[in-house]
């Protein structure tokens, strides 16, 4: 269950963003002023309403220990500001003074990133509020970022819909189109998660664009091979385009804010819906988890923020398996097993389990011999519980082969079938080359819009010839 528990009414204007700290809430608005609540009553600090910016602040961020705010504002300026007592400590004005509309500390709170609309990102250290490193994306603005847990890297999404990788000296690692009419939002689970069998480490990406999907990745650090940027799945819950996405502190739980004006929070192992929230009267444009309370906030333009409380009893890993078997069990994590065994009545084994590092494909390796001599479970009744336990969770597993459909952003939007040779025409679509040309050949309209085309011109698009190659490589293991 997700409760609505508070409605903070206090700007005058669309609310933009909102961001927590272990007791702090702020909300920023187009009334240019930032608002600061305590968590435990909700209600404004004696120094709020910040006011400094000259225009609609875009966003804002508290630094990880919770003392800093920063906001960023049309206005082409970062400001950071003493969560403790309101004070202005920095204003930070942006290369060029482009209107601002994303900032993040780095997880150490060495730096604050800046992004703006005219596509420069910049790192400003936060002890010297001297520049530390610029660059640019190409072909739009930036208007989302999000760090990885450790602060080895960073990613940005475009308008033009590119996600980029960076590393904290400001270097492009990687670059992938993920959303074709403009990505809006993007966060990383502060959950890195290793892959016992590769030796690889990797992170978890949730972005959200004007495509009304939200697409979820996998960052891969292989080492002197470098990084790749790996589709995972596509969450098609929203009927508009998705403005905002956000990780829960755990990780197991995804919030996405959109134009339908609804909020839908996800389970991220799953993708299945867990709450679909439609109080907002207009679109919806930031939400965000409270990261050590079970609390959500919601802000939308219809100048409003509601604070949420969450009921955290998520299905427990082995409902999921037996009740749609969408997750193999041999991809469980630590945690999964820890859940299965508590939903089996074996949850005196979890410290155990834990102890000896026992995920999914672990735990299906389980026999009579390691329970006894590895894990050292004397008493035979309860080892013969857990491996009876384990052989129904194999016969489950092995059950029903659901085919995994064609992701939809890799079909022609002619012929809906899997693009072999993918181009972008002058519309902005991607097609199959042979589709399009056919359909130019009799018609100078867009298929997607009916418009009229200003060229025939239609442009090889080799990332996503390389996502749809690299996908289907998956699924022939």
């Amino acid at each position: 269950m997700a409760t609505l528990i508070r409605t903070l009414a206090d700007h005058s204007d669309d609310v933009n963003y909102c961001a927590f700290s272990s007791s702090c809430l702020a909300t920023c608005s187009l009334d240019k002023t930032i608002r600061v609540y305590s968590l435990s009553t909700f209600t404004e600090l004696p120094y709020s309403p910040l006011k400094g910016h000259a225009y609609a602040v875009h966003c804002c961020c508290f630094s990880p220990s919770g003392r800093m705010l920063a906001s960023c504002s049309t206005d082409g300026t970062s400001v950071l500001w003493d969560a403790r007592d309101g004070r202005r400590l920095a204003v930070l004005p942006q290369p060029g003074a482009s209107p601002v509309r994303v900032c993040r500390f780095s997880p150490q709170a060495t730096h604050l990133l800046a992004g703006a609309a005219d596509g420069s990102v910049v790192l400003w250290n936060v002890q010297s509020l001297k520049l530390y490193r610029s660059g640019n994306v190409k072909g739009g603005s930036l208007v989302a970022c999000a760090f990885s847990p450790n602060g080895n890297f960073f990613v940005t999404g475009s308008s033009s819909g590119d996600l980029t990788i960076w590393d904290d000296k400001m270097r492009c690692l990687y670059n992938e189109k993920a959303h074709d009419l403009g990505v809006t939002c993007c966060d990383i689970s502060s959950r890195p998660v290793s892959d016992s069998e590769n030796g690889f480490k990797y992170f978890q990406m949730a972005s959200c664009g004007q495509d009304h999907q939200i697409k979820l990745w996998l960052i891969l650090f292989k080492g002197f091979l470098g990084v790749e940027l790996k589709y995972k799945c596509t969450l098609n819950g929203h009927s508009a385009p998705v403005l905002a996405c956000a990780f829960s502190g755990d990780g197991q739980m995804i919030v996405s804010g959109s134009v339908d004006k609804c909020v839908i929070i996800y389970e991220t192992r799953t993708g299945n819906t867990l709450h679909t929230l439609s109080q907002h009267t207009r679109y919806v444009t930031t939400c965000a988890f409270a990261p050590h309370s079970p609390l959500l906030a919601t802000g939308s333009m219809d100048k409003t923020v509601h604070i949420w409380q969450l009921d955290l009893k998520q299905p427990c890993a082995g409902d999921t398996v037996k009740n749609e078997s969408k997750v193999a069990v041999e991809d469980w994590s630590e945690d999964d097993v820890s859940a299965w065994l508590c939903a089996q009545d074996l949850a005196d084994f979890v410290g155990l389990f834990k102890m000896n590092n026992i995920d999914g494909k672990e735990l299906l390796n389980l026999t009579k011999e390691s329970l006894a001599n590895e894990l050292k479970i004397e008493s035979l009744g309860r080892r013969s519980k857990v491996l009876q336990k384990i052989e129904e969770l194999r016969m489950t597993t092995i059950s029903v082969s659901v085919p995994v459909p064609d992701p939809d952003e890799f079909l022609c939007p002619v012929t809906r079938e899997l693009m072999n040779d993918p181009v972008i025409a002058t519309d902005g679509y991607s097609y199959e080359r042979e589709a399009m040309e056919n359909w130019i050949s009799n018609r100078r309209t867009s298929p997607m819009t009916n418009l009229p085309l200003h060229s025939l011109m239609l442009t090889p698009n080799r990332t996503l010839k390389m996502a749809i190659s690299r996908w289907l490589d998956t699924q022939q293991k």
